[in-house]
């Protein structure tokens, strides 16, 4: 029952019963009757005088409940004249200012954070109570090569992108730099904000790739710089030795010395082949900037299997062309993307242990070259450290001929990636855009 109902309904009671009572008066007493009944009317009145001094209020806080239900906190009144009606419309006039400047200052807060993710140059996944994914800045939809239909409302845990992976294993406060294609590094940082009394998670996504590769050159580079010095300034003068030695007539009269003359002989050719070594670690520091002209795709790729097709034939090694009849121009430095290209192929030969098929493919709407082979294929230890300075599966490798790869592709500009999509079938992707 509403407060103004039991009012009026306990005012009415009592004047019932005091008409009640003045009906015995007025049986006794007519004069009291009469002043009875004065007093009721003027109580009556009285009443009706309170209860529209006590109502008004409530009336008004009515009013501002239903404003503050709607969220319009621009609905203020005006003083009455009566001091507590007055006091009440103070207080809520200045907590309606009040509610009016927060909203303003949550509403700017929300705008300038709004748009500083919108603009990161730092990739921000937010997500929901439960890990699906409620938010996704341009940034991380660029690094993540996708668009915001494909992630949103999807938990990370259900989602195939290799980061995602590493983003479910993280957890809040942690951070981890992640490369998962042998070139791409990217630093992942999980943390959490409080939402409503619970907490929900966010991660930012760097892209360390220029860095982490800058980096490395910088350390390969002045690594192979001393091991050239060092090892050019002792073949030099033994070589130099050796030679002198060998054209000398007189020290090889007679031929008890025979073994000694042929044991120098190889050794000279071991330093040649040392100097070798050394000149192809020093090719990959000194590479020069790449000098892009406009070249057919299709004649590179036939003069790199031409090439290589003695090597082919040794290993049982079949090449496929999926190429097609319209000539695809590039621009590329022709002598450096050709000694990647052989590069390519020589690996993904020697990746097949017996009889197999090196396939070139063509994409022209994508401009995409893709080599496969049907090889043994590549691990997950092997895939992060594919295009690492010196590393190799092979016994003999030296473990420069992918980090040449790679640069030479960066030289370009040229996206690329390396990977083993099914059993027997390992991809070499080179986007040319």
């Amino acid at each position: 029952m509403k407060l103004r109902t039991k009012y009026v309904l306990f005012v009415v009671i009592l004047h019932l019963i005091t008409l009640v009572l003045t009906y015995f008066i007025f049986d006794q007493n007519k004069i009291f009757f009469i002043v009875s009944e004065v007093f009721i009317i003027v109580s009556l009145i009285i009443s009706w005088q309170l209860y529209r001094q006590l109502i008004q209020p409530l009336k008004l806080l009515m009013q501002g409940v239903d404003a503050i239900k709607d969220k319009d906190f621009n609905v203020k009144f005006l003083s009455t004249g009566k001091h507590e009606v007055d006091e009440l419309i103070n207080v809520y006039n200045q907590m309606m200012d009040e509610l009016r400047t927060e909203r303003t200052r949550q509403e700017q807060q929300h705008f300038f954070l709004e748009k500083l993710i919108h603009t990161s140059p730092t990739g921000i996944i937010i997500l929901d109570f439960d890990d699906r994914i409620q938010q996704v800045n341009p940034k991380a939809l660029q690094l993540l090569t996708a668009n915001e239909e494909q992630l949103q409302g999807n938990s990370i845990h259900e989602l195939q992108h290799p980061l995602f992976k590493q983003i479910g294993e993280l957890k809040s406060g942690e951070t981890v730099v992640a490369r998962f294609d042998g070139v791409s590094s990217f630093k992942l940082q999980k943390s959490h904000f409080v939402d409503r009394g619970f907490s929900r998670h966010f991660i930012m996504i760097e892209d360390l790739t220029a860095e982490i590769l800058a980096a490395e050159k910088k350390v390969y580079g002045k690594v192979i710089r001393m091991m050239a010095h060092e090892v050019n300034n002792t073949i030099g003068p033994v070589n130099s030795i050796m030679q002198s030695a060998m054209s000398t007539d007189q020290l090889w009269e007679g031929h008890e010395f025979d073994v000694l003359k042929d044991a120098l002989q190889v050794a000279m050719d071991r330093n040649q082949n040392l100097n070798l070594f050394m000149r192809n670690f020093a090719d990959l520091v000194k590479l020069p900037s790449a000098n892009k002209q406009p070249i057919i795709l299709q004649h590179l790729i036939n003069s790199v299997t031409i090439l290589m097709s003695a090597k082919a034939y040794e290993n049982n090694v079949v090449f496929e062309f999926t190429l097609p009849d319209e000539d695809i121009y590039i621009d590329a430095d022709q002598q450096q993307l050709e000694q990647a290209l052989i590069n390519i192929v020589k690996n993904a030969i020697e990746a097949i242990d017996e009889r197999g098929v090196v396939r070139f493919t063509v994409l022209p709407a994508e401009k995409k070259l893709v080599i496969s082979d049907t090889g043994k294929g590549i691990n997950a230890d092997q895939h992060a450290n594919l295009f690492s300075p010196f590393f190799s599966t092979k016994k003999d490798g030296q473990g420069i001929g992918l980090t040449l790869v790679r640069e030479i592709l960066l030289n370009h500009g040229f996206e690329f990636s390396l990977k083993t999509t099914s059993e027997r079938q390992t991809e070499f992707t080179i986007h040319f855009n």
